[in-house]
C-alpha cells in the first residue's frame, strides 16, 4: 500500500525544530542528531540532515567536526557581543528607516499582535516579526543581511529574555509602539535612539540574569 500522506517538507522541519529549541523544548548544550530528528518529526534522514545544516548555518545550533550538532549555549562574552552587533545593525537601519517616515506593514502587523497578546503571553516570536520588519524595511540592501547573518543568534536571545520574564509583554509593546511613532514622524535620530536603548535595555536584563545564575568559578 502507498501513503497519500504528503512528504514533510525541510522547511518545515526546520522551523519545528527552531520552535524546539527556542521554546526550551531542546536545551543549550543538547545534542540533535539526524536520528532525533528524523524520529521526532518522521522524516528520512536525508531530510534531517538538511534541517540541522540549515540550523547549524543560522547559528541555532553548533557542531564541531565528527561531532554531532549541538543547540548553541550563548555565554555572556556571545550575549554582549550579539546585542552590542545587532543593536548597531538595527539602530543604523531604523535610522534610515525613519528617514523615509515609512512604517512596514509587517512591523505594523506585528505590534498590533503584540498589544493584542495577554499580559502574561509569550512574545518572542513576535517580537522577533517586528525587529525582522523594521530592518527589512530600510530603504539599505546591506543591512538586511548583515542581520540575517545574525538572527539566529538573535533569535535565541530573544527567546531567553522570554523565556525567564526579564521584560513583561507590556514594556516591549509600548517601546515598540514609540519606535514606530519615530518612524512614522520622520524623526530619526530619536528613532535611532530608541531603537538602540530598546535592544540594550534587554542585553542589560540578559546579562545581569546571567551573572545571577551562571556558578563562577572561584
Amino acid at each position: 500500500m502507498t501513503s497519500d500522506a504528503a512528504p514533510v517538507r525541510p522547511d518545515a522541519v526546520v522551523a519545528s525544530l527552531r520552535s524546539a529549541i527556542l521554546t526550551g523544548v531542546l536545551a543549550p548544550g543538547d545534542a540533535v542528531t539526524e536520528a532525533l530528528v528524523a524520529d521526532t518529526f518522521h522524516v528520512a534522514r536525508p531530510t534531517a540532515r538538511i534541517a540541522i545544516d540549515k540550523l547549524v548555518a543560522e547559528g541555532i545550533l553548533a557542531r564541531e567536526p565528527h561531532h554531532a550538532a549541538r543547540v548553541r549555549r550563548l555565554d555572556r562574552d556571545d550575549l554582549a557581543d550579539l546585542f552590542a552587533a545587532r543593536a548597531a545593525v538595527e539602530s543604523a537601519a531604523v535610522e534610515l528607516l525613519a528617514g523615509t517616515s515609512a512604517v512596514p506593514d509587517a512591523a505594523s502587523a506585528a505590534h498590533a499582535q503584540l498589544l493584542a497578546l495577554e499580559a502574561d503571553a509569550s512574545y518572542w516570536a513576535i517580537d522577533i516579526a517586528f525587529h525582522r520588519a523594521l530592518v527589512d524595511g530600510s530603504p539599505s540592501a546591506r543591512l538586511p543581511r548583515l542581520h540575517a547573518q545574525l538572527m539566529g543568534e538573535i533569535e535565541l536571545a530573544i527567546a531567553q529574555v522570554d523565556a525567564h520574564r526579564l521584560r513583561s509583554t507590556r514594556e516591549v509593546a509600548a517601546e515598540h509602539g514609540r519606535i514606530l511613532d519615530a518612524v512614522a514622524a520622520g524623526d530619526t535620530a530619536l528613532a535611532e535612539h530608541l531603537t538602540r536603548a530598546h535592544i540594550l535595555a534587554s542585553r542589560d536584563r540578559l546579562l545581569a540574569h546571567y551573572d545571577n545564575h551562571t556558578p563562577h568559578e572561584r
